[in-house]
């Protein structure tokens, strides 16, 4: 099917509404601003001695690796050959998980050369790395795709913007997917340009509404925005945790998709829009059969 095809579950106070991606346009009025991210998805599984994730690059420009299979044993020090190159194990990043690792070649032209997209076992077949850009893609540097993005079309932002609805990009840089349940998202690389934290002060000034598209959009701006609201352009390392306990201050709308229960995205999916709406979104979607992860149904969020 067409990327908007998919499924859309709408969830607002007044209840919840079952529609497709390609009907965006019904939910939203003229005034409202769509905030994107604009990273690309980089081919981040290498085939080597293991299988090995390229996850984050981190300021001393060691990366933050992941081995597979699952449970594969290693030790600092290690050595891992890969195609064109080597890697050495520094010390561990998430104990049990990730590794901090020093490599010998330049990773991206080595993922260009000889990487796939990462792939779990709900995706049938390996499929090329096109299928993993969202069409507001720049440039690479995400391990896995910022997928809420995916169901959107050429042809649907056209019809949005035609309408009076805005567009504005942020970047965030998204690792290996959310760690063990319960446990906090790690920390990001993220951009908020001027231009965008101008577009999201004006709209809320304006009362229309701020809509980001994805958990890596709202952490971005709610990592620049002062207790009143205002957002400021900036950019570094975030490790903001958003939940009940820390709500959003400048999302009031969001756009998602499905994710397993316990996950720490649901945190910030409750910050955004409240544990009752989200609760009942979700206990909407499994009666009706929708699709998880990044290839499946979408859900908007207005709690307002």
């Amino acid at each position: 099917m067409p990327r908007d095809g998919v499924r859309m579950l709408v969830a607002r106070p007044s209840g919840v509404t079952h529609a497709h991606f390609a009907d965006l346009r019904q939910f939203l009025r003229a005034g409202d601003l769509i905030v994107v991210n604009n990273s690309g998805t980089m081919a981040a599984a290498v085939d080597g001695e293991v299988t090995v994730h390229f996850s984050t690059q981190l300021d001393d420009c060691s990366w933050v690796v992941e081995l597979r299979p699952e449970g594969t044993q290693a030790v600092a020090g290690q050595r891992i050959s890969l195609p064109c190159g080597d890697l050495e194990l520094l010390d561990p990043y998430v104990p049990g998980r990730l590794w901090r690792a020093k490599v010998s070649v330049d990773v991206p032209t080595m993922l260009a050369s000889h990487g796939r997209p990462i792939r779990y076992s709900y995706v049938p077949k390996q499929w090329p790395i096109s299928d993993y850009q969202t069409v507001f893609a720049q440039s690479a540097g995400s391990a896995e795709m910022p997928s809420a993005g995916r169901p959107f079309s050429p042809e649907l932002v056209t019809s949005l913007v035609s309408s009076g609805i805005a567009f504005a990009p942020i970047t965030l840089h998204t690792g290996v997917s959310s760690i063990e349940e319960g446990k906090p998202p790690l920390p990001e690389r993220f951009q908020v340009p001027a231009a965008t934290a101008r577009l999201v002060n004006s709209t809320r000034a304006a009362g229309g509404r701020v809509v980001a598209v994805g958990t890596t959009v709202t952490r971005a701006l709610e990592s620049v925005a002062s207790p009143d609201g205002v957002v400021r352009a900036g950019e570094g390392w975030t490790e903001l945790v958003l939940g009940l306990e820390w709500p959003a201050r400048v999302v009031n709308g969001l756009i998602t998709g499905w994710h397993a229960p316990g996950a720490s995205h649901l945190q910030l999916l409750q910050a955004v829009a409240g544990s009752a709406l989200v609760d009942q979104a979700y206990a909407a979607a499994g009666d009706e059969g929708y699709l998880w992860h990044e290839f499946g149904d979408s859900c908007l969020l207005l709690p307002k």
